[in-house]
């Protein structure tokens, strides 16, 4: 793993890092599409030219309006969603959000896995390239 980089943004922090990118949205928060501006931002300046993969930890409770899905897949670069909850309502949360989303989508217990996930994702992706 190489250098990172940190964003801090009033409803979230953001860590970016060579092929993943890890949101922590904070509690309380209410997650709309506009907040893929931000997202596309970030999206640019990381990973032009190359897939990643978002991974959502879900720490804090916050909402999410699910159509924010729908615009965060038109990311062409996008290619995955991982989402880490250990609370019960939160993975039941990501379970109804997973129907707004159409590119591969999974949830997990810890960072580590998902991690993991995203590096299967990336790798796969390029065996097919």
């Amino acid at each position: 793993m190489g250098r990172f980089y940190y964003y801090d943004f009033p409803s979230a922090e953001i860590l970016v890092f060579d092929d993943f990118l890890i949101m922590q949205i904070r509690e309380g928060a209410d997650i709309h599409p506009k907040h893929n501006e931000r997202l596309n931002e970030i999206v640019e300046t990381h990973y032009t030219g190359k897939q990643f993969v978002y991974i959502s930890n879900r720490v804090n409770s916050y909402s999410v309006d699910p159509l924010t899905y729908v615009e965060t897949e038109k990311i062409p670069n996008l290619a995955g969603i991982a989402i880490v909850t250990d609370t019960r309502i939160m993975r039941q949360n990501a379970e109804y959000e997973k129907n707004f989303f159409d590119k591969p989508y999974k949830i997990f217990n810890t960072l580590s896995e998902a991690i993991q996930w995203a590096h299967k994702i990336l790798t796969d992706f390029h065996q097919k390239q």
